[in-house]
């Protein structure tokens, strides 16, 4: 391999030393492993499926509303996407089912069917999501 030289207009008169690539040393590889989790670790912490209090809990069965796989899946896409625009509390709507969703701690608090959704007000909330 053939050493690179410099231009020479853009060099300062001078003796001129072959430069080498310099490989990162070990303390740059442990400043960037030690600087926080990867992305993808964010991302999977991010996406995770909301728990549930133990009032949900209660209402899902008082109230005759199973979850499947899909609706679960949409109540997670919902939730991230009011924690993507900022929201603390939110109310995620999912098939006529309306969850009451602490955006913050990823909690479902309450749930509220469709045909107990009538007298329903929700309060303390900051945004609505259709999912």
């Amino acid at each position: 391999m053939s050493a690179v030289l410099p231009n020479p207009a853009l060099v300062a008169p001078g003796p001129v030393a072959p430069v080498a690539p310099t490989a990162p040393t070990q303390r740059q590889n442990a400043a960037q492993a030690a600087s926080g989790p990867s992305f993808s670790e964010v991302l999977a912490s991010h996406t995770t499926a909301p728990t549930f209090s133990r009032h949900a809990l209660e209402r899902l069965q008082q109230r005759g509303i199973t979850l499947d796989q899909s609706t679960l899946g949409r109540l997670t896409d919902g939730v991230s996407r009011a924690a993507g625009k900022g929201s603390r509390d939110s109310v995620v709507f999912v098939d006529g089912t309306a969850y009451v969703v602490s955006v913050a701690n990823n909690t479902v608090i309450t749930a509220v069917g469709s045909e107990h959704m009538r007298q329903q007000v929700f309060t303390n909330i900051d945004s609505a999501v259709i999912a």
